[in-house]
């Protein structure tokens, strides 16, 4: 599904944000949830496999984020600091296998004339995306800059589906103290016409984006 498809901009788009915003005025856990299944389904149309993948990395980063909390909080910081290389270096070596496999495996193939290979890898949609932000999070929970309880808001902290491509990666300090504010529930029509303008802008690119 393309930012710029007609199906996104008529369809996809305002039934989450409809729902999102209805949800919100009595239930902000549900709305919360709502758009973490609604980011979900944007990355599940592309690969149902895409879906398992971020499900998985968003749980494991989750649970290992609350292992250097509880870490921090007592103290423990050479059990912190283990943690956050633990975790780290899983998901650099995910994003690895997904990016430089094969590229690894056609180097040693053409150095000892082999050929071997790990199959046709699929590079999933957004994963350097994923991967850094998530990183980042297990950071600013070792540094005691960020700590979320709350599952539901890391989910969508992780899925987000308007911020696939997005760079710099997102500060997970600024974003996810956003969730629990009732204000982020409620229509802000200045920021509405700051968003329609940006999909006015992105209406020119083409999905070559999509990686």
């Amino acid at each position: 599904m393309l930012f710029n498809s007609y199906g996104f901009i008529f369809l996809y788009l305002p039934l989450t944000v409809a729902g999102f915003f209805l949800l919100g005025r009595s239930r902000r856990e549900l709305a919360a949830a709502w758009l973490t299944a609604a980011s979900l389904l944007f990355y599940g149309w592309w690969n149902l496999l895409y879906v398992g993948l971020l499900v998985l990395s968003i749980c494991f980063n989750y649970a290992c984020g609350v292992v250097i909390a509880r870490a921090v909080a007592h103290g423990a910081q050479s059990a912190a600091k283990r943690m956050l290389l633990f975790a780290v270096a899983s998901d650099l070596g995910l994003l690895a296998y997904y990016k430089y496999a094969n590229f690894f495996a056609a180097g040693v193939n053409s150095v000892v004339g082999s050929t071997f290979s790990f199959g046709d890898i699929v590079l999933p949609l957004g994963i350097s995306f994923f991967t850094f932000t998530q990183i980042a999070f297990l950071a600013d929970v070792y540094y005691a800059k960020a700590r979320e309880p709350n599952f539901v808001h890391y989910g969508l902290f992780g899925t987000s589906f308007p911020h696939p491509f997005d760079v710099p990666v997102l500060h997970p300090s600024e974003m996810l103290p956003k969730f629990a504010e009732l204000a982020t529930y409620r229509v802000n029509w200045e920021s509405a016409m700051v968003g329609l303008n940006e999909c006015r802008r992105g209406m020119t690119v083409t999905g070559s984006m999509a990686y």
